[in-house]
């Protein structure tokens, strides 16, 4: 007996409905092993992240607010994987975003809200898109591999923040906390609902509709198709490889930076250290999971959201460490990478033929 491994030649919509969701609830079921040997009931566990993450119209709120950053990452990194350029580094062009709109927010002198927030953002993606285009044109020019520059590209990003906040941008009267001063209330997006909710969600929606159209309607959006599928007939048709490979790491940075923006601007108001608990590295997840569509980035963000705000709420509740929210939501990616796998091949029991015995 033997596995046999085959690639799917087509999978009906029920097959690709179900096979991520009995993937999710084998995931629940082991990390209800893990919560039962730490001495948690885990359907009170499971009622309880329900309860906070949509069990309320606050609970609601910061989920969404968690999935705002997510949306733009996932929205950046999806761009580029559908060009088959691998971006990883979404952490690193959401801190340059941050570092991008702090500048402009606390240097710029700009007094006016209506002039100030589309500042904020244009310095966040003209930063965070340089940031990416790096890797891009090292990529069109010498062919050295994005994944490797895009990732270490996280690190620097990180330490730039991580200078100037514990540096010349550090609050005199921040009582020596790493963090810039506040931002004057005209850098600070609304909020809604006396909630977090703040307007980079609705922002974040916006862009996902108009790059689903981009991507699925137009002639731009068929070409990153082909390059991506093809080069080299791309390259026969006349596309120019080397100059959208540029261009479309830099829109996938500047989107990305986007979440940096959001996340000063509507959240913490400020810039500090470790603004984000991963969310770059999260969004290649959900690029992957959403299968490079702008619609499914949405969605996918929206279930991680829950994911943060739940993991949050066994941390509280049941006064589990770090680590284990780390391996429950780990455990969920595990399952739902599987079953990606899963819809797109197929895993026979073969019995091989007994070979006859010479006499």
């Amino acid at each position: 007996m033997k596995l046999l491994i085959q690639k799917r030649q087509s999978q009906s919509a029920l097959f690709n409905l179900m096979t991520p969701l009995l993937c999710l609830v084998l995931a629940l079921i082991v990390v209800a092993l893990f919560l039962v040997m730490a001495g948690v009931n885990p359907f009170a566990a499971y009622r309880d992240v329900g309860i906070e993450a949509l069990g309320s119209a606050y609970g609601l709120s910061e989920t969404l607010v968690q999935a705002t950053p997510l949306i733009f990452t996932g929205l950046g990194v999806m761009l580029a994987f559908r060009m088959q350029l691998w971006n990883i580094g979404a952490e690193g062009q959401l801190y340059m975003g941050a570092l991008g709109a702090t500048w402009v927010a606390l240097f710029s002198g700009i007094t006016s809200t209506w002039l100030m927030i589309p500042m904020m953002m244009i310095m966040a993606m003209i930063l965070g898109g340089i940031w990416a285009a790096i890797a891009g044109a090292l990529k069109a020019r010498y062919r050295v591999n994005e994944v490797i520059i895009t990732l270490l590209l996280n690190y620097i990003a990180a330490g730039i923040v991580k200078y100037l906040v514990y540096g010349g941008w550090r609050d005199p009267k921040g009582y020596g906390f790493p963090q810039t001063a506040d931002f004057p209330p005209n850098a600070i997006l609304s909020t809604y609902f006396d909630t977090r909710l703040h307007s980079g969600f609705w922002i974040s929606l916006v862009l996902a509709a108009i790059l689903w159209v981009f991507t699925e309607k137009t002639v731009w959006g068929y070409e990153l198709r082909v390059i991506g599928n093809n080069p080299r007939a791309a390259q026969y048709a006349g596309m120019n490889i080397q100059s959208k490979t540029i261009f479309v790491m830099f829109l996938s940075g500047a989107l990305a930076a986007l979440a940096g923006f959001a996340q000063v601007s509507g959240v913490v108001t400020r810039l500090q250290d470790n603004i984000s608990p991963g969310y770059g590295f999260t969004a290649v997840i959900v690029a992957w999971l959403a299968r490079r569509s702008a619609a499914g980035v949405v969605i996918v963000s929206f279930f991680f959201g829950i994911v943060y705000v739940g993991g949050d709420a066994l941390k509280i509740t049941y006064k589990l460490p770090e680590s284990f929210i780390n391996v429950f939501q780990g455990m969920l990616l595990f399952f739902l990478l599987a079953s990606e796998y899963f819809v797109n091949h197929r895993i026979t029991l073969v019995r091989e033929p007994k070979t006859p015995v010479a006499v």
